[in-house]
């Protein structure tokens, strides 16, 4: 494949902003510098250098983030910072998308892609991947409310039942709770349902990919292809 095609299929511009970054000899391939056009490459697992940024070609990539407090996960963010700051311009530029959403007060794993088929499959409703949740409440949280969200509540302007998949109580105030399903503000309104309320939530795992305990908020990486399976994977009871 053209060298220009490469980096235009990986987010670097058009055709030709792609060319002029090559003719610059802001290019590197293998450490060397490429300033051909004509020059072509096997893409798969290729890895080249544009100014400071570099990079392994991938056909679509895969990623999770630590998400921090006041972001939204909107290209066009309304009240807060988006997501999509958090993150080179190429990424941005190849279609990037957040799979599902994360209030901007909550924290935690939040998975994006490119890959418009992996997205769709991990948050049609049917999929039923485990998300959980580590949470802290207003009150302290009675019996009979854990009861209530493990038969499950009736949500306003949703059909069905809501029901917490499992739940551990950490003490008076503090819970991990994991939900299947993946409505608006579903945790803090289940909470509400039961009377109570959500001062603090945190996403910490998705299907069976764990948030990692070294990546910081704000941090990213690239998933490997076994934690992209993870992520959709459902957790046996």
């Amino acid at each position: 494949m053209l060298l220009e095609k490469i980096l235009q299929s990986q987010g670097f511009g058009s055709r030709k902003q792609c060319q002029s970054l090559i003719q610059r000899g802001l290019v590197k391939v293998n450490g060397e510098i490429c300033d051909q056009l004509k020059t072509q490459f096997q893409p798969q697992d290729l890895e080249f250098q544009v100014g400071e940024h570099r990079c392994r070609y991938r056909e679509h990539v895969y990623i999770a983030l630590n998400k921090p407090q006041g972001y939204e996960c909107s290209h066009q963010a309304q009240f807060h910072f988006s997501v999509f700051q958090l993150f080179p311009e190429y990424l941005r530029e190849r279609g990037l998308q957040t799979v599902g959403r994360l209030d901007q007060d909550t924290t935690g794993l939040i998975l994006l892609s490119d890959d418009g088929r992996f997205i769709q499959a991990s948050t049609h409703p049917k999929k039923h991947v485990d998300k959980e949740y580590w949470l802290k409440t207003a009150d302290p949280m009675t019996e009979s409310q854990i009861q209530q969200l493990q038969q499950g509540v009736e949500l306003r302007n949703e059909k069905g039942i809501f029901q917490a998949s499992s739940i551990q109580q950490m003490n008076d105030y503090e819970l991990r709770m994991t939900i299947h399903q993946g409505v608006y503000h579903q945790v803090k309104r289940m909470l509400a349902a039961v009377g109570n309320k959500v001062t603090e939530l945190h996403r910490h795992r998705v299907g069976e990919l764990e948030l990692p305990t070294d990546l910081a908020q704000g941090e990213w990486i690239y998933l490997t292809a076994e934690q992209v399976q993870l992520a959709i994977s459902r957790r046996e009871s």
